[in-house]
């Protein structure tokens, strides 16, 4: 069954002392879907919901760059996490990049995905089932130079850390 994803929001909880701010919980699924927790950075909270109120009509376009909405299984809990990113496309795949900015570890949404890559998106207003796939090699190397076209400062986040930033391809299914 696929959760339907809205806006709604049933309550927030305060963050904790990471002065990250609310963290909202979706339980608008459909009543035997599960609930979604939007992630808890403030600013991106708010582009979530605007995104998911407006059917992408307002937060699709970004900063000049588009944006899909990714929501991923968690890894340990089960509980289902979306994020906003932004994206390019190659044929069939929409491409993200796991930057977290250039920190030294990975981002939540990237460790669930490599978990369990059964990922639901929104883009613009259209929510459907899709499949993710880390990108390696000769491929990563093509669509790196794609992405860093959409979002020029994924150099600079690269420079920022010894990791390499993970690509990430995900197709409907």
């Amino acid at each position: 069954m696929q959760a339907q994803l809205s806006s709604k929001v049933q309550w927030a909880v305060p963050a904790g002392d990471d002065c990250m701010g609310a963290r909202t919980v979706d339980s608008s699924a459909d009543a035997d879907g599960p609930e979604v927790v939007d992630n808890p950075t403030v600013w991106v909270a708010s582009h979530i919901s605007e995104y998911v109120a407006t059917g992408g009509k307002k937060g699709h376009l970004w900063n000049g760059a588009t944006t899909l909405l990714l929501t991923t299984r968690g890894r340990k809990t089960g509980v289902w996490h979306r994020t906003a990113l932004i994206y390019g496309q190659d044929g069939e795949d929409y491409v993200v990049v796991a930057s977290k900015g250039g920190a030294p570890a990975n981002p939540e949404w990237y460790l669930n995905l490599v978990a369990n890559p059964h990922v639901r998106l929104q883009v613009e207003a259209e929510q459907f089932e899709a499949v993710a796939r880390v990108v390696r090699g000769g491929q990563r190397a093509r669509l790196w130079q794609i992405m860093t076209r959409i979002w020029p400062d994924y150099d600079t986040y690269q420079a920022r850390t010894s990791r390499q930033l993970p690509l990430v391809a995900i197709r409907r299914v």
